[in-house]
């Protein structure tokens, strides 16, 4: 097992396990390494217990924990070292000896104040100042921080402004920011998928090759609204005897996140089995081997991606409306979050509000009987390529470099409040002052 990089080369470390069943991070940082590996040398990092899928374009290392003494053999002779902001806490020594990128695509706090919302209160804020701490340092580590939407790119550029990091310095260096802070989004493979044999139609019991199948990809978190889709699908099952909803992926490959990460899998189950549904319109799987997904989705008739109105969904990017597009399956989402976005610019599905049973009927009929034509897929996915998504990212890799205010003394970028020695005042009741001294002199 390979513990050390010795050659120069950009370090992609992933956080989850990249291998033949993968998350969305697994899924993101494999892709990611890959494409750059097309243009500079690159080593995917991956947790000790990660398996791994070939290593196409780039070579593999292991680390055992996210910590700095296990992180610094692999990323001491970087040329720059891309991290997700869960980990760059233990890169904190890496600031100013190595150019960082931020991958802040996550909205870490959100999903996890989601995850731990059934925790008593005193509990719950021990573990969001806990979490706050550890994710403070990605403000300053960061030479270039990179997100999935022009949405998230807003919400970053806030947090760096009250971090001060937009200062004389970065917007001097480049006045559009997108040096500091640009969109690499989720992508999709440039080939199509394939399926050489069937997956779940036919395959697992109570699913016929003919009958109408729905997938929900991904799991059941908790910001997720998979209930309101199984009350659809009990309302459409007289006028489809042959609707099956299929839940493939309840059971997290990443054995921690499966053990410490509540999610609708126990309440979706009891819905569907209270509602007759269970092993007849309603099926619940462990987890498709990345491998087989895309064959999955060929199988299918139609996607659903269905989530709840909270801070999550304002910020989050839905990777698997990404992977339906690329297999040309209609979609029935929520609208709300940046992926629905996409659904509606390029016409692939119909969108409806959170928790609206009756809406999502609807578009589920509307779907299954008037189709998007694939001619609208064709045209997305020519757009949507992990080639394309990872232009900002592969310019600054051929180049990498320190962000302009690097070497800036903490005391320069966040000088602190000094008072008026006339007045007493802050620097901020000055210049108010003057602003209300102005607008009557109007």
């Amino acid at each position: 097992m390979n513990t050390q990089v010795s050659a120069p080369a950009v370090v992609v470390i992933s956080h989850d396990v990249v291998g033949a069943a993968m998350a969305g991070p697994g899924i993101r940082y494999y892709h990611l390494a890959r494409v750059l590996g097309e243009h500079v040398p690159v080593v995917l990092a991956v947790p000790s217990h990660s398996p791994t899928l070939p290593p196409a374009t780039f070579t593999y290392a292991h680390y055992a924990q996210p910590t700095w003494e296990a992180l610094a053999p692999l990323v001491q002779s970087a040329t720059a070292v891309i991290v997700s902001n869960i980990l760059a806490h233990a890169l904190l020594p890496l600031a100013g000896k190595t150019p960082v990128v931020i991958d802040g695509y996550d909205p870490v706090l959100a999903e996890n104040l989601a995850f731990k919302s059934h925790l008593p209160p005193e509990q719950l804020w021990e573990l969001w100042q806990a979490q706050t701490t550890a994710l403070h340092p990605q403000y300053q580590l960061g030479d270039f921080f990179i997100c999935a939407s022009e949405r998230q790119r807003d919400w970053w550029l806030g947090l760096l402004e009250a971090q001060g990091r937009i200062n004389p310095a970065t917007v001097q260096a480049d006045a559009s920011l997108r040096q500091l802070v640009d969109v690499v989004p989720f992508g999709l493979p440039v080939q199509p998928p394939t399926r050489l044999r069937p997956i779940v139609k036919g395959v697992w019991p109570g699913i016929a090759a003919e009958d109408t199948m729905l997938v929900w990809g991904g799991g059941l978190w908790p910001w997720l609204d998979p209930l309101t889709a199984i009350r659809a699908v009990a309302q459409l099952a007289s006028e489809w005897s042959h609707l099956r909803l299929v839940f493939p992926g309840t059971r997290h490959p990443n054995t921690q996140v499966a053990q410490d990460v509540p999610t609708h899998n126990q309440a979706a189950r009891a819905l569907a089995s209270a509602l007759g549904l269970l092993d007849k319109h309603v099926f619940f799987g462990d987890w498709i081997p990345y491998a087989d997904w895309g064959a999955v989705l060929l199988e299918s008739d139609l996607a659903l991606s269905l989530h709840f109105d909270t801070f999550e969904t304002r910020l989050a990017f839905r990777s698997r409306v990404l992977e339906y597009i690329w297999a040309g399956v209609p979609v029935v989402a929520t609208a709300g979050d940046a992926t629905s976005e996409l659904i509606q610019r390029y016409e692939l599905g119909w969108l409806t509000p959170p928790g609206d049973v009756n809406a999502v009927v609807e578009a589920m009929r509307r779907m299954l009987t008037q189709p998007p034509a694939q001619a609208k897929f064709e045209a997305a996915r020519a757009h949507l390529t992990w080639e394309r998504a990872a232009q900002p990212l592969i310019a600054f890799c051929r180049k990498p470099h320190f962000a302009a205010d690097r070497f800036i003394t903490v005391r320069q970028a966040n000088p602190p409040i000094r008072s008026n020695h006339r007045s007493g005042d802050t620097p901020v009741q000055t210049l108010w002052r003057r602003l209300i001294r102005k607008g009557k002199r109007a």
